[in-house]
């Protein structure tokens, strides 16, 4: 660990700046309790050194290059060396043999390719084990039915909530998910939560588990749920260290405590992270098919929480209570208004092709906001629609609609 903050003090002047200004050094660092000394890296320091102001490297070693979005300001932008890249496949493949996935398996990728890093690192990772990579990128649901049919992959990697795209185009074709090829399904780049996993496996006969990542610190793999247990994802310790702190103080929390993942990275070269916050809310728990210690299931970002009327609300608690509903089908949207001076939350959702007359509806409606007003704590207006109502999403869901007037 001290080579990677002496690495970032003494190549990042953002790093050098940040640690004079907190008046620490590497040299600090004795034990694993005086990282609590270094100062956080947020996403926001990304953006104010964008383009390349972060990286740790001469831009000649710099072999790879990712980046966010950006359609809410400056894309995040993150860069890879040699080594790092090597390391970001070995963790793949650690992350795919521990879902079930075996050399000389076919795997399908539905993640997206390009400045995203899902597509790339889910396939670095299937090639560096053995596999054989179909790499289908996202969209086209219908291709990649036929895709699947044809080739008969045994893993699919891909968000959930396009493996739920994937499911009903399945059942649009009238061909049984349960007698495809696909036994191992490994999901992430978004919350989902385990209501969702009985669904999938249900639905195709195999085995759904979560994979975790995020671009600053390295893309998908730095942690894997294990197929044997599906416990919490076991995290890759020898290259990445977790601490869990407090959203609002900064102070570190004892492992089983509900907190902020935090992450420093321990080999990386081209963006080193110190104590990055990543927004996601987790606990640590002792390690049981691994010895590396698990994280719970993200359910929930700090950034992504709802505050209705006083109650903190997350998207994945309303999908637990709209999958509990036989007659809904799993997609939905929450859209977030004020009213006088008072927020106010609707849920749109749909109904399932045998439950789409209008009483039923109706019906579904009532016991959707019945559910959220008693498990959630929250009243919201809910909408069940005809099937295909919802609007679909080809990669990352975009669950929430915030109108409510700024400031």
């Amino acid at each position: 660990m001290k080579w990677s903050l002496t690495h970032a003090y003494e190549n990042v002047p953002m790093y050098r700046a940040r640690f004079d200004e907190a008046g620490v050094h590497p040299d600090d660092l004795e034990t694993l309790a005086d990282l609590a000394k270094f100062p956080f890296t947020h996403k926001a320091d990304l953006r104010d050194n964008y383009p390349l102001g972060m990286f740790a490297v001469p831009q000649d070693q710099i072999i790879r290059v990712h980046a966010s979005s950006g359609t809410t300001g400056k894309p995040t932008v993150v860069g890879y060396t040699k080594n790092d890249i090597d390391m970001w496949s070995d963790m793949v493949a650690r992350s795919m043999r521990a879902s079930g996935t075996r050399p000389g398996d076919i795997v399908h990728v539905a993640y997206g390719y390009g400045l995203f890093t899902g597509g790339l690192g889910a396939h670095y990772g299937a090639e560096r084990l053995g596999c054989t990579v179909v790499p289908v990128s996202g969209g086209m649901t219908e291709r990649q039915v036929t895709l699947i049919e044809d080739f008969k992959p045994g893993t699919i990697m891909v968000t959930p909530s396009y493996m739920l795209n994937i499911l009903e185009q399945y059942q649009k074709a009238c061909i049984d998910p349960r007698e495809s090829s696909l036994k191992v399904g490994i999901f992430g780049a978004e919350p989902w939560t385990n209501a969702m996993r009985a669904e999938v496996e249900k639905a195709f006969d195999m085995h759904a588990v979560d994979i975790y990542g995020l671009s600053e610190v390295l893309g998908p793999g730095v942690a894997n749920e294990c197929v044997e247990t599906k416990d919490g994802l076991h995290l890759w310790e020898d290259h990445f260290y977790p601490e869990i702190i407090d959203p609002e103080t900064g102070e570190v929390l004892p492992d089983g405590e509900m907190g902020e993942l935090v992450f420093t990275t321990l080999t990386k070269e081209g963006l080193p992270m110190i104590r990055y916050r990543t927004r996601d809310l987790t606990r640590l728990s002792p390690g049981t098919a691994r010895s590396m210690r698990r994280m719970e299931k993200i359910t929930g970002r700090s950034d992504d929480m709802i505050i209705l009327r006083g109650v903190n609300v997350f998207p994945t608690q309303v999908e637990e209570q709209v999958l509990a509903v036989p007659e809904l089908g799993p997609y939905f949207q929450i859209t977030l208004t004020r009213e006088g001076r008072l927020d106010a939350m609707a849920v749109a959702v749909e109904a399932t092709p045998d439950a789409a007359s209008e009483d039923a509806r109706a019906a579904s409606a009532a016991q959707l906001s019945q559910k959220i007003r008693d498990v959630i704590g929250v009243s919201a207006a809910v909408t069940v629609g005809e099937p295909r109502t919802v609007e679909r999403s080809q990669g990352k869901a975009r669950r929430v609609v915030d109108q409510r007037p700024k400031g």
